[in-house]
């Protein structure tokens, strides 16, 4: 069987479509969890009572929601989907450093962060970027792009010994 790796590289349909469907399996994977409720007393206590992090700061409002530093993924997903909602909606919608700046104004961790290429290896922009926080043994991660359509977020587990990311990602040098 004859193989044609350099001289037939995947059209940019087949990319896309690749793309989709590795976003269709994040959620889809994200849909079989069972997520603990998104909000500020998200946080498991065995004790039933609320924990500490339960009560919002008086910065923190419905429209801005804030890093809940001793909880857990869930518990920072509102605000990871906010500021990726807000770079996307933003001149820099394409640029996985505008995606990372953000995440690090927010107050997320830099070197917790992984992402990919905003080019291909012949120039061209890509489809679809990535980044993600590693946030303990889970991941806050996110695509955005031309063939994703809506940005799309979701919390995964951490890949072993590979960070959040299964893509090839780019270092964050800045």
């Amino acid at each position: 069987m004859a193989r044609y790796p350099e001289r037939f590289p995947p059209s940019r349909a087949a990319r896309g479509y690749a793309a989709a469907l590795i976003a269709a399996l994040a959620l889809t994977v994200a849909g079989c969890t069972v997520a603990p409720p998104v909000g500020p007393s998200a946080s498991p206590d065995p004790s039933g009572s609320p924990s500490a992090t339960s009560t919002p700061s008086p910065s923190s409002t419905a429209a801005s929601p804030a890093i809940v530093p001793d909880g857990n993924a869930y518990d920072n997903l509102p605000v990871f989907t906010a500021v990726t909602e807000q770079v996307w909606a933003s001149a820099d919608r394409v640029s996985g450093r505008a995606y990372i700046d953000a995440l690090v104004r927010a107050g997320f961790d830099k070197s917790a962060m992984e992402v990919t290429a905003d080019l291909t290896t012949i120039g061209n922009p890509v489809e679809s970027i990535q980044f993600s926080v590693q946030w303990g043994e889970q991941c806050l991660v996110g695509q955005v792009g031309p063939t994703t359509g809506d940005p799309v977020t979701v919390v995964m587990p951490v890949v072993p010994e590979d960070g959040c990311l299964v893509a090839e990602t780019r270092a964050i040098d800045w």
